[in-house]
């Protein structure tokens, strides 16, 4: 089994690949983004590891280069981050798993074995709303011919919106599904991010999408 390592830390990645050695992969080592992202569209690999924090590209950049070129190899998102955005953030651009260090070297292996076992994901319907378009493989959003920039929470949220297009989704329904199941904030936040996804899908082509159903929530037309 082939694995492509992109890690910075050269130490542990060093460690890392003799361990996985010892254990029957083949893994190649990668210590900047840059490199690490030639590797993975232009090699065969069964899985990709991958580190948020490197030089030249970041993991999260890297891994959605791969799905925008139609690269599926399963990627494990290995990194010292921690809490619910970054893992939310690293599954929104096309990660398969996410493993936070310090991690047990055995639980590392496992998780390898079983993306290697799952192969590569098949890709990812695209939605669509009239002239707008979501492709979650890709994470890229369109209306029409123009190609619209999301960050990754906006992204979220239009992702949930569309598949529940013509359904009114309730704040407590879209923060336990695009936040967390435990979040505690203020729930406003839901109405701040409607806002600016109205700015950006809607207010510039004279559209309105997304319907306000008082004292209820909020509903995406598919009629655009």
């Amino acid at each position: 089994m082939k694995v492509l390592l992109v890690e910075d830390e050269v130490r542990l990645a060093e460690a890392i690949q003799r361990g996985l050695g010892a254990e029957g992969f083949q893994v190649e080592l990668v210590h900047d983004g840059t490199e690490g992202l030639f590797k993975a569209t232009t090699g065969t690999y069964d899985v990709v590891i991958l580190d948020i924090m490197l030089p030249g590209l970041s993991g999260y950049r890297i891994c959605q280069e791969m799905r925008k070129a139609e690269v599926w190899t399963p990627v494990l998102m290995l990194t010292a981050k921690d809490g619910e955005y970054d893992e939310a953030d690293a599954f929104d651009l096309g990660a398969d798993d996410y493993l936070t260090k310090p991690f047990a070297y055995v639980v590392l292996v496992a998780r390898l074995r079983a993306l290697v076992r799952r192969g590569a994901p098949e890709r990812p319907a695209v939605l669509s709303a009239d002239d707008l378009t979501l492709d979650p493989s890709r994470h890229r959003v369109s209306r029409g011919e123009d190609e619209i920039t999301l960050t990754p929470r906006e992204f979220s949220l239009l992702h949930f919106l569309m598949r529940h297009r013509d359904e009114v989704m309730s704040k407590t329904e879209i923060l336990e599904n695009v936040w967390d199941a435990h979040y505690d904030g203020d729930d406003n936040i839901v109405e701040v991010y409607i806002g600016y996804l109205r700015k950006k899908i809607d207010a510039p082509y004279g559209r309105r999408s997304i319907d306000t159903v008082r004292g209820v929530g909020y509903r995406l037309s598919s009629g655009g």
